[in-house]
Formats: C-alpha cells, structure tokens, sequence
C-alpha cells in the first residue's frame, strides 16, 4: 500500500495555515503552496521559499500571519515566506525544544510530542509562557503532519481505504467536533508521495527496443543504427500542475516543477510508490528520438536483445534512461542500473 511521506522521513515538508489559508512547504522543492480550500482544490498558488526560510525542521502559522521556521533550537518569525519580510530571530526555550510537530491555533502554540503522547500549549515559545501539558487523544496521536489554522485543529492522517485525508477538532485532549476531509487530487500530486495516488507506484523496467537475429550458418557482423527516445513525457507530468498557478521564480529555479517533483517521486521509498532512485543525471528533457550506430558480430542461429531503462508511474513511462544493455537472453536484465537515492 503507497500513502503520503510522513514528516519524520520528510526533512523541510510541513503544514500551516492563517486566516483564510492554507499551506503546504516543502523546503526540499524550495516552495510552498498556499490554498484556499485543501478539499476543493481552490485558489492553488506555488511560490518560492526565500533562502533564509529554506531548510527548516519545522513550520507553522500565527493567527495574525505570522510564519515561524524552527531550526535546530532557535526559530525564525517572518511575515512573507517568499520575502523574508520583518524577520527576527529567537532562541527556543528548552520546554519547547524537540517537539515532533509545532502548530498554533487558538491564539496559542502546540508542541507534537508524539512518542511521549503529550501536546505542549504556551504563549510564547520562546519564554514557555502560560504553558501546560496534556494528553494526546488516541485518535490524535498517529497524525502524518499537525497544523493549526483558527480555533481548529488539523493533522493528515494515515492512508487507509478511503485515501489521503485530514482531521479537523477542536481539541486534542477530548477529540472534539472531530470531521473528516479528502484532499483534492491537486492538492495531493504537492504532497511527497501524493503522485503514487494520483498517478500510480512508480516502477523501473528494463523494455526490449530492437531484437537482431543471425538465421544463417556462418557468423555476420553487422553495422545497425537505432532509434530510441531519451528524455522524459513532459507533457503527461505537466498536467499535475494544471489547477496550480506557479509563480516564474519557482518555474526558474526548478526549470519545471513538475520534473522536480517526479524526481522526488521516483527517489522515495517502494512504501511510497517510488523506487529508491537518484536520477538526477537523466536527461530530463522532453523525450525525443536519437539515432545511435553500433557493429556487432553474431554467431549462427543466434539472437541479440538491445534493451533500454525506463521509469515509469502506474502502467505508463515517464522517463527513458540512457543505460542500454546487450543481451543475447530473451528476459530482461535484473539488475538497477540507477545510483540509489541519496547519491
């Protein structure tokens, strides 16, 4: 079964909201989404995330749209993630220190201890003011990603039966006025993993592009031109942005978000949908024909296999390798020829 990454294996993504917003960062594409309305797909906007905002352990929300980014021990309070605007730095005060996820809501800020089963509630996070500690309602425990937008409280809950969706309450100790919601699928294909569910579990095949037989009785070389595609199916993974409106600076930064993504796609975990894989020196491209000469020498009554890799998602290809291999074996190769993920 695929299910979105949660945070504690996704290093810089999280959740927050204000006001009448919602976002999601992923510090790891360099942008944010911000939403109107994660259920309904409304209003989707992709903007880049300020180098100074980049890199975050955590993100979350002030009710009066304030961003705080916590890194390390200390966190950063700024009004516009893209800007950098009004920045100042805080230390975060040991109470506060080590949470698993931070939200705020209630005019308040919570702190996730999740294997503790406890929440955090204070003033300010930098004095541990008014603060307390409570327990975590076993049905609030098992949350992917904690955010906090209003009076309410908001975390993603585990794939099961019915699809990625997210909790609503307006308390954590009590699961109170608890509600369920769906993502829409634009809003999914954003989050990491969300193509495995939206476009199908990524898989990696080695496909059979030219056979040449020898049916004589004495060897024969031969001088053999191939055609295969290199690149990627631009214009199938594009249409994941089609409700988004991506600013230009995330389009240049990335050059095409969606390749970006599809990346990540493909680096994460067979849990997820992926592969395991790094493919950043694929030629991520739009996919195109090219010719390649090759002499070979075939014995009597033999076959060669020409084979090229190929990434795809669901039952389609999305990126033709450039490895090729030369087999005289009807089966295809078993072996990856892509560096894992990581390298």
């Amino acid at each position: 079964m695929v299910g979105i990454v949660p945070k504690k294996q996704a290093p810089g993504v999280d959740f927050c909201g204000v006001d009448k917003y919602y976002y999601i960062i992923r510090s790891d594409l360099n942008c944010y989404m911000r939403a109107a309305n994660f259920h309904s797909g409304e209003d989707l906007n992709v903007y880049s995330l300020h180098p100074s905002c980049r890199d975050g352990d955590h993100y979350l929300a002030y009710q009066d749209d304030l961003f705080y980014i916590i890194k390390g021990n200390s966190y950063r309070r700024v009004t516009n993630m893209n800007t950098d605007e009004g920045s100042v730095v805080y230390s975060l005060h040991p109470n506060c220190q080590g949470g698993d996820h931070y939200l705020s809501a209630f005019g308040k800020f919570y702190i996730i201890f999740q294997n503790r089963g406890v929440y955090r509630r204070t003033k300010n996070m930098h004095e541990d003011a008014e603060s307390e500690e409570s327990t975590l309602h076993p049905s609030c425990k098992d949350g992917l990603y904690y955010f906090g937008i209003s009076n309410y409280y908001y975390f993603v809950k585990p794939y099961d039966q019915w699809g990625v969706q997210y909790y609503k309450c307006t308390n954590f100790n009590t699961n109170a006025e608890g509600n369920t919601y769906s993502f829409h699928p634009s809003v999914i294909n954003f989050l990491p993993g969300g193509l495995a569910l939206t476009q199908g579990p990524s898989y990696g095949v080695w496909e059979c592009i030219k056979t040449i037989s020898n049916d004589s009785d004495t060897p024969v070389t031969w001088t053999k031109k191939i055609t295969k595609k290199v690149g990627y199916e631009k214009e199938k993974m594009s249409s994941i942005e089609n409700n988004w409106k991506v600013s230009a600076t995330v389009s240049a930064e990335t050059g095409a978000l969606a390749a970006t993504i599809a990346k990540t796609q493909f680096s994460v975990t067979t849990e997820f949908g992926g592969c395991s894989v790094n493919t950043e020196r694929e030629n991520w491209t739009q996919a195109t024909e090219v010719e390649e000469s090759f002499t070979l020498t075939l014995q009597p009554n033999k076959k060669m296999h020409i084979w090229q890799y190929q990434l795809g998602m669901g039952k389609e290809p999305v990126l033709y390798c450039r490895d090729m291999k030369f087999d005289d074996e009807s089966k295809p190769p078993t072996e990856n020829p892509l560096p894992p993920a990581g390298k």
